[in-house]
Formats: C-alpha cells, structure tokens, sequence
C-alpha cells in the first residue's frame, strides 16, 4: 500500500482537496508513487492525512479524472499502469504489445461461422445472409485484461484458422502466413462507457470509460476482408498519431 507524507497550508485560499491531489500528482510524476500501486482504503488516508474523508475522495476523484488513477470495485484505488500506446497505423495489438516488450496474452472467447447481419454484409461487400468467420478475443498485457477484439472476417480470408493458432499469434501475421495481404484500412476511433459484458470481459466497473476502434481492411487487390471491432480499457491504452500542416 502507498504511504506518502503530505503538507497541507490549512489557512490557504487553495481547497485542501487540491493542494491534496497536486502533492499526490508530483509523488506520482516523481516516480515516488510507483506505477500500478495501491492506496489504502480513504478512512485510513484521512486519519494519516488529517482531512476529512469526502477532501481524500475528492482529491482521489480529480487524479482520476485526469486518467492518473483508477479505481475498480473490490480492488481499490491504483496508480494507472504505463499506458500501451498504439500509433495510428497498420499493425496488431500482439505486435504492438511485443514491440514494446509487454508480455501479452490471447484467450479465444468465440471461433465459429456465423449468418452476417447487414451492416457486415455490407462492408465485406458480400450477398445478404452470407456466412462469415466471427472471432473474439480477450487480450491482455502483462497480466492485465486490456482489449477486447470482435472479428467478422470473409471465409476465404479466415481459411482454416484454428483457435489454438489465434491464441498465440496476432490475427494480421496469420493471415499473411496463408497468403493473405493485409494493405489498407478505414478506421474509427471513438469512445463510450463499458456495458455489462465488456465490464465483465476486462474486469472493470460497469460504466468506465472505454476506447472503440472499427476497422475496414482491404486486401492489396482492395477486396474486403475483414472488419473488426476493438475496445479498449481508456485507463490503460492511448492512440498516437502525427499531423502535419495542410
């Protein structure tokens, strides 16, 4: 648990909640408050602090809005972990992840041929009620439950996929190891609150804040392969992209 000294001008204009967060803010930029660590439960902050419960909460609340903590129901209050940061490009998640030298792990929730809807249909550019190959998976980084990825891919594309395959390598490198050209993508990126499902997928709080990313990719001949649905725990990934002058 972390335990850091603090020193509080009770007399000051600035609220003791802020004065609060800032110390606990530099202790983290520090390198004090180690990354991933854990605070002891609030009534014992205020009686080590000598502040009220609701100044600790709020001062607790502010880190956490500004994404340098997370709180998670049953565990506690923890400084975030280093954040996976993703540029904004063509590459896997299990790339990425090795790339930064991030032990990571794959487990396979779904691998079946599924009826497409519409909408997937429609972006695969396939005849209504075609069958796809839906895949969903749950990875994490370094022990931590960090993205869910749902996967509609063309049948052709999918080829004789296993699920023991799908849990060791990423996606993108086995389809290039059958002959299949990942080239280009349409890709949003956007955010919204986690539902009961992907809470209980990533072991978060109902309702935290979680990144989505929905991409088209096309293959070097530009024929659909696949589209995917990715979302992420906002607490612990971040999209990197450069912009130049217009």
């Amino acid at each position: 648990m972390i335990d850091i000294q603090v020193s509080l001008d009770r007399i000051s204009p600035v609220p003791l909640y802020h004065q609060l967060a800032r110390q606990i803010e530099a202790a983290i930029e520090d390198g004090h408050l180690a990354k991933g660590s854990y605070f002891d439960n609030e009534i014992d902050l205020a009686v080590r602090w000598q502040v009220s419960r609701p100044t600790v909460r709020q001062a607790m609340q502010d880190l956490v809005e500004r994404g340098l903590l997370v709180r998670r129901r049953g565990i506690g209050t923890q400084v975030v972990s280093a954040q996976v940061r993703r540029s904004a490009t063509l590459s896997s998640l299990h790339d990425d992840l090795r790339s930064q030298g991030r032990a990571s792990s794959t487990i396979v929730v779904t691998h079946e041929r599924v009826i497409a809807d519409m909408t997937i249909t429609a972006d695969l550019e396939l005849a209504p009620g075609s069958q796809v190959v839906f895949i969903e998976r749950c990875r994490s980084a370094d022990s931590r439950r960090l993205a869910i990825m749902r996967n509609w891919l063309s049948v052709d594309a999918a080829g004789e996929l296993t699920t023991v395959q799908l849990a060791r390598t990423g996606l993108y490198a086995l389809m290039q190891a059958r002959g299949v050209r990942p080239h280009s993508a349409l890709q949003r990126i956007g955010a919204r609150s986690a539902s009961p499902t992907d809470a209980a997928l990533l072991g978060i709080p109902v309702g935290s804040a979680l990144l989505t990313m929905r991409r088209v990719m096309r293959d070097d001949s530009g024929t659909p392969i696949e589209v995917g649905e990715h979302i992420f725990d906002a607490s612990n990934y971040s999209i990197e992209m450069t912009v130049f002058e217009s």
